[in-house]
C-alpha cells in the first residue's frame, strides 16, 4: 500500500473524522476562552461552588460539583472554567456522529451529523461559558444515542444505562425530564410500547429516580424552592413568545442551513419505511415541542433535542447522494455549512470586539431574540451579561473605603441580584471588601447578613424597597458604567443607615426566587 493510500484510509476512517471535528470544537473555543469577562451565571456558579449542597434554588448540584472540583485543582480563571463546557461541546459533536452510525449511516453521514452540531450557534454559545446548559445538551445526546441502541439491538439491559445517564442529567438540569416525557409518548404511540412490559425499562426508570433522589430530598427539606423559582420566572422573568416566535427562534439557534437537514431527519424518522424501528425518536421530539410550547418555555430549551434529528437528517441525505456518487453535492453541502457556520459564529462566541460585533450585527440585519424581560442593551444578552462587573465592584470598593472606619466594620454590601453579589465575592477581596449578601436565589440561603448593617451599601434595589427597611436611604452617584453590559443598568447604589429592624429579621421579606 502506498503512503497516499494509507493516508486516504486514515482520513476515510469515520472515527478520525469525528475526532477531528471534536478537536476543531476545542480549537475554536480555545481561541476565545478568555474574552469578554465572566458571564453573570459564571459569577453565580463560582459562588455556589463555595457552598456545596445537594441542591440550589434554581438548579440541581452536578454542574456545581464539577466546577468545585475544577476550581480546587486548577483555579477559577476564565480559561480554566470554560474549558470544561468546551469539552462537553466536543463530546456532543462526537455522540451525534455516533448516533448517525447507529441509525445506519456511513462515513459521510457521521461526519455531516457532527458538522451540523459543530456550527449550530446555540451549541457554540452554550459550550462557550460555564453553565449547566453545555452538559444538558450532552446528556440529551447520550440518552438519545442509548435509546437508538435499544431500538436497534433490542438489548433490554441498555435501559439501565439510559436510566443512569438520565439520572445524572436530572442532577444537572431538570429539563432533561422533557426528553423522558417525549420518550414515554413515543413508546406509547408505537409498537415499542411492548417495552413497558419489560422489567429493564422500569429498573432504568427506578435507577434514574434513585440518582435524582438526593436532590428531591433537598427540595423537600427546603420547602420546594425550585417550584417557587419556576413560578416567579414564568410570571415575571421569561419573555413570552407566541408559537410562531418560539419556532422562528429555533432557526437562528440551530442555524438556518441546518433547518432543512433536521426537517429531513424528522420526516425520515416519522415516515420512512426503514426508519420504523426508530419512529419513537421522531415522536419523542414532537412531544417535547408541544410540551414546551404549551408551557411557554424559553425557546432555547428545545435545542438539546436537535442532535438526534440532525443525525437522522445526515443519514437520509447520505442515502440520496451516495448511490448516485454525487461528490459535488457532498462537497457543496459541507462547504456551505462551514461557510455558514463561520458567518454566524460571532453571534455565539466572543470572536469580535464588541464595537465591531455591533457593526457586524447591523450589517447582517440579525437580531438575537431575548429570552428574558428587561434586556435593553445593544449586545445579545449572552454577551451583555459579561461586561461591567469588575467596574461595578471597583466603584463599590471606592465607596466602601470612603466610609468611616467604624462604619466599615459593620457595613453590609447588599446586592439585589446574584451577578453583583458574585462579582463582589470574586473581585472584592482584592479591594478589601467583605462578602456580599443577597436575597436572590441560592444566595438567600447562605448569605444572610451577620454584620449589624447599621451602614449598608445596597446595589440593584428600588428605593421603595429600601425605605421599608431603613430610615435613611441616599442614592450615590458612582462611575461604574460599561457601555456594553447590563451590569451598569443594575448598579443603582444607595447608602442606607438607620435600619428599622435587624437585617437578619428583615431577611425573609427580601427573598427573591426568580
Amino acid at each position: 500500500m502506498t503512503p497516499q493510500e494509507r493516508a486516504h484510509n486514515v482520513t476515510a476512517n469515520p472515527t478520525v473524522i469525528l475526532g477531528g471535528l471534536a478537536a476543531a470544537v476545542l480549537i475554536i473555543h480555545g481561541l476565545t476562552l478568555g474574552r469578554y469577562g465572566y458571564f453573570i451565571d459564571e459569577l453565580y456558579y463560582l459562588a455556589c461552588a463555595e457552598h456545596l449542597s445537594f441542591g440550589y434554588v434554581d438548579h440541581p448540584p452536578l454542574s456545581i460539583l464539577v466546577l468545585a472540583a475544577v476550581r480546587s485543582a486548577f483555579g477559577s480563571s476564565l480559561a480554566v472554567i470554560r474549558l470544561v463546557p468546551a469539552l462537553a461541546g466536543a463530546g456532543t459533536v462526537v455522540v451525534t456522529g455516533l448516533m448517525a452510525r447507529e441509525l445506519g449511516g456511513g462515513r459521510f453521514a457521521q461526519g455531516l451529523a457532527a458538522l451540523t452540531v459543530l456550527i449550530a450557534p446555540a451549541y457554540l454559545a452554550m459550550s462557550g461559558f460555564y453553565s449547566m446548559n453545555a452538559f444538558d445538551v450532552l446528556f440529551w445526546a447520550v440518552c438519545a444515542y442509548i435509546l437508538i441502541r435499544v431500538l436497534k439491538t433490542n438489548r433490554a439491559e441498555l435501559w439501565l444505562v439510559f436510566g443512569a445517564v438520565a439520572g445524572l442529567g436530572l442532577q444537572n438540569k431538570i429539563s432533561i425530564g422533557f426528553l423522558g416525557f417525549g420518550v414515554v409518548v413515543g413508546l406509547l404511540l408505537t409498537r415499542e410500547r411492548r417495552w413497558f412490559l419489560n422489567r429493564w425499562l422500569w429498573l432504568g426508570g427506578g435507577l434514574a429516580m434513585l440518582i435524582f433522589l438526593p436532590h428531591v430530598l433537598w427540595q423537600i427539606q427546603n420547602d420546594w424552592p425550585t417550584a417557587e423559582f419556576l413560578q416567579n420566572a414564568k410570571q415575571f422573568k421569561i419573555q413570552p413568545k407566541s408559537p410562531a416566535e418560539f419556532l422562528l427562534a429555533q432557526v437562528l439557534f440551530v442555524h438556518p442551513l441546518n433547518v432543512p437537514i433536521l426537517l429531513i431527519g424528522l420526516g425520515w424518522l416519522l415516515f420512512a419505511k426503514d426508519a420504523r424501528p426508530f419512529r419513537v425518536v421522531g415522536l419523542a421530539f414532537l412531544a417535547v415541542v408541544v410540551l414546551l410550547m404549551v408551557q411557554s418555555s424559553k425557546a432555547y430549551y428545545l435545542t438539546p433535542a436537535y442532535p438526534m434529528l440532525l443525525a437522522a437528517g445526515a443519514l437520509a441525505i447520505e442515502r440520496v447522494v451516495e448511490p448516485r456518487d454525487w461528490r459535488w453535492a457532498k462537497r457543496l453541502l459541507v462547504g456551505a455549512l462551514v461557510a455558514g457556520g463561520g458567518l454566524l459564529a460571532p453571534f455565539a462566541l466572543p470572536i469580535l470586539p464588541p464595537d465591531l460585533f455591533l457593526r457586524y450585527q447591523s450589517a447582517l440585519g440579525i437580531e438575537v431574540p431575548a429570552e428574558e424581560r428587561g434586556h435593553n442593551t445593544a449586545l445579545p444578552q449572552h454577551f451583555a451579561d459579561r461586561f461591567g462587573w469588575q467596574e461595578l465592584t471597583g466603584a463599590v470598593a471606592r465607596l466602601y473605603k470612603h466610609l468611616p472606619a467604624g462604619e466599615q466594620i459593620e457595613c453590609v454590601i447588599l446586592c439585589g441580584n446574584y451577578g453583583a453579589a458574585g462579582a463582589v465575592d470574586l473581585f472584592g477581596p482584592a479591594f478589601g471588601l467583605p462578602k456580599a449578601s443577597s436575597p436572590h436565589n441560592s444566595y438567600y440561603l447562605w448569605s444572610k447578613p451577620t454584620r449589624s448593617g447599621k451602614t449598608t451599601i445596597a446595589i440593584g434595589f428600588s428605593k421603595n424597597d429600601l425605605d421599608t427597611w431603613f430610615g435613611d436611604v441616599r442614592k450615590v452617584e458612582i462611575t461604574a458604567s460599561n457601555p456594553y453590559g447590563r451590569a451598569a443598568n443594575r448598579s443603582v447604589v444607595y447608602v442606607c443607615r438607620d435600619p428599622k429592624m435587624p437585617l437578619e429579621q428583615a431577611w425573609p421579606h427580601a427573598k427573591r426566587f426568580i
